[in-house]
């Protein structure tokens, strides 16, 4: 309580009497900060404040935002609605939502320091009034975004915006693309021109291995990315849900399919440099299946990330949700236990794990009809009947393992789409 009193900059008034407003006791400014004080003691990691500098004057306001800045100082995040701030309120943000009527986002990123990135982006609107020198950058933001110059300037700020960089979320997309690049050339690397070269067992263990390392590590790299985006965007939700506008099913499923283009071409990225580098099998069905096996599991694993988060109150919770799912995956995938040496009471958990499918269409679509030969513990063996007995692999499973494949990352879209929409864990 005593830090509470402090971070509020209440210590110097703690024995004083609330009084009635307008009348007795403290002012109209303190009860501000005195209501602020009251939601900290439950130390949220999220607060929203309504207008909070609303009804004060310019010296109130100014010590309500300072109040505001202390507790952004101490890692909480603070959402704040604010209408026409004088500068120095305006400036105190580190972010800004601009909504249009409507409730279309048309500027949505950092401020910048004296406004700049957001000055930046509407005089980059041809057009747009330059903002005179010492203007109000809120007031100069509302005046050329209002209706009337939309319609003078035939554009549409939201469609706008949706098109520019600021929309687009480059740094999480860039990065995805750099481990698929680092992923694949690795992987390239660590099998170089032994795609073809299986004389003994340990070759295919080899490969199988590579394949299962590869599956678990960007499997669970997509799954744990997503996380956080999907559950700040669910933040923004919640004060939509609060006044009583619940996110259609629509917007949740656009969620969904804005992911296939950027999972199809980490999937491209991961063939191009893999496949002639590890110089598997030059047959157009081989890699087809192989490009194929890639992007559903880049897909599985990305939606399954977004269902975990839908189903979860907070990114805590979705992360230590999201490592057991890997976790799980990881020992029933197959590779550690082979499927015919699973106990019967857990095999049940092989068939339905989505990574133990993949392993089964990577590797019976490259091997599972190849019938030479080779020393396996000792004997000699095909490499389908090899395949068979130690893993199950047989590759007259192929169809069913495709359908597999494309069946989870519906199932786990399906699941996203219906609950981001569904489900609402906060509590007025």
């Amino acid at each position: 309580m005593k830090e509470v009193l402090q971070l509020i900059e209440l210590d110097e008034i703690k024995d004083a009497l609330v009084g009635t407003c307008g009348v007795s006791g403290i002012s109209t400014e303190q009860r501000k900060r005195l209501t602020i004080a009251v939601e900290l003691v439950s130390n949220p990691s999220i607060i929203f404040m309504d207008e909070p500098t609303t009804g004060l004057d310019a010296r109130a306001a100014v010590a309500v935002m300072r109040v505001v800045k202390n507790i952004v100082s101490t890692k909480r995040t603070v959402v704040c609605t604010i209408h026409q701030p004088s500068i120095d309120i305006f400036e105190a943000f580190n972010e800004i939502i601009l909504m249009k009527r409507g409730g279309q986002i048309i500027y949505s990123g950092e401020l910048g320091q004296n406004s700049c990135n957001l000055i930046e982006y509407f005089e980059g609107i041809p057009g747009v009034l330059k903002i005179k020198e010492n203007y109000n950058p809120a007031t100069w933001m509302l005046e050329v975004t209002n209706p009337s110059v939309e319609a003078e300037l035939g554009v549409d700020f939201a469609h706008l915006y949706k098109e520019s960089h600021l929309y687009q979320n480059p740094t999480y997309n860039l990065g995805r693309l750099i481990l698929a690049m680092v992923s694949s050339l690795l992987y390239g690397a660590l099998l170089w021109n032994k795609g073809q070269k299986v004389d003994k067992d340990q070759d295919l263990f080899n490969i199988m291995g590579s394949v299962y390392v590869f599956t678990i590590s960007i499997g669970a790299s997509n799954l744990l990315s997503i996380l956080p985006i999907v559950t700040s965007q669910r933040t923004i939700t919640y004060r939509e849900r609060f006044a009583g506008m619940y996110p259609s099913k629509a917007h949740s499923l656009s969620q969904v399919i804005i992911e296939i283009p950027y999972i199809f071409l980490e999937a491209t990225l991961f063939l191009i440099i893999s496949y002639p580098a590890v110089n598997l099998y030059e047959s157009a069905y081989k890699v087809s299946w192989y490009f194929y096996g890639i992007f559903c599991t880049l897909l599985n694993y990305k939606y399954m990330g977004m269902a975990i988060a839908s189903l979860s109150s907070t990114y805590q919770m979705a992360s230590i949700c999201g490592s057991f799912c890997i976790t799980v995956v990881n020992l029933f995938s197959g590779f550690l236990i082979p499927q015919p040496m699973l106990p019967k009471w857990w095999v049940w958990f092989y068939w339905i794990i989505p990574t133990s499918w993949t392993l089964r269409g990577l590797i019976t679509s490259q091997y599972g009809d190849i019938n030479r030969e080779i020393i396996a513990f000792g004997k000699r063996k095909t490499i389908t009947a090899f395949l068979k007995s130690h893993y199950g692999f047989k590759h007259e499973d192929l169809l069913l393992t495709a359908i597999l494949l494309l069946a989870y990352p519906i199932f786990f879209a399906s699941i996203f789409t219906y609950f981001t929409a569904k489900l609402n864990f906060q509590r007025r």
